[in-house]
């Protein structure tokens, strides 16, 4: 009975070992914007894309269609900024949309389905070793890992998970209605990572309702190394 108490509980404790270092979710960021009269199927792609558990889809709204008429409710200039960091980074001529990065490591279009999956599939293939990340309400923690050359960011995301319908009324989307899922309402850097574990404090969230979501990332806009969600 002893040993077979024993062989249980090492069992249980190789299986949360496991669990600890199970894949994150591949990150698909989808930078898109309500003026884009192109839009509307990339968004609704990406959004069924939240189906699958072991792919976390991200919204961000760009803010440079304004000029045609409609400001995007949903856009930030920060948004626009990351887009501008992986054109850099991933040698593109200029920002556009709609745009699906996933991992931050490559890019395609987001009328392009059949990209997106093979982007997605070489991710999932790829080989990562994250260190131990967790997040709660008001602090992330990241563990000790192997650092990248040119260090890493720890980035806070907080997203709303419920799909959203706005009435364009100007521009080149007047009088269609656009659908949305997991739109970024927050983006904030909360500091560098240098290969040693670090506690890093959140600020409030704006507004009720929304997920959380921290991400390890090489610095100025690279390849994702590790994601912690609230509450997995």
């Amino acid at each position: 009975m002893i040993r077979g108490a024993i062989l249980s509980a090492v069992l249980a404790l190789a299986a949360l070992a496991g669990a600890a270092k199970a894949r994150p979710p591949v990150v698909v960021e989808l930078f898109t914007a309500q003026g884009c009269s192109s839009c509307g199927k990339a968004s609704a792609y990406v959004a069924d894309l939240a189906k699958q558990k072991d792919i976390l889809p991200l919204t961000f709204a760009v803010d440079y269609w304004d000029y045609l008429g409609w400001k995007d409710t949903f856009a930030r200039p920060e948004f626009t900024d990351r887009q501008k960091l992986y054109a850099k980074r991933l040698n593109v001529a200029e920002v556009y949309t709609p745009q699906v990065v996933v991992e931050g490591a490559a890019q395609t279009a987001g009328l392009r389905p059949e990209a997106v999956q093979r982007l997605i599939r070489e991710a999932r293939r790829a080989r990562l070793d994250p260190p131990d990340m967790e997040v709660s309400d008001d602090k992330a923690r990241v563990g000790s890992g192997r650092r990248p050359p040119g260090g890493a960011d720890v980035w806070l995301i907080r997203y709303d998970p419920r799909e959203q319908t706005v009435e364009v009324k100007d521009g080149d989307n007047r009088g269609q209605s656009v659908s949305e899922r997991n739109v970024v309402v927050q983006l904030e850097k909360l500091g560098r990572w240098k290969g040693r574990p670090a506690l890093y404090r959140l600020p409030a969230p704006p507004q009720d309702g929304l997920s959380t979501v921290i991400l390890l990332q090489d610095h100025d806009g690279g390849r994702i190394l590790g994601v912690a969600q609230e509450g997995s």
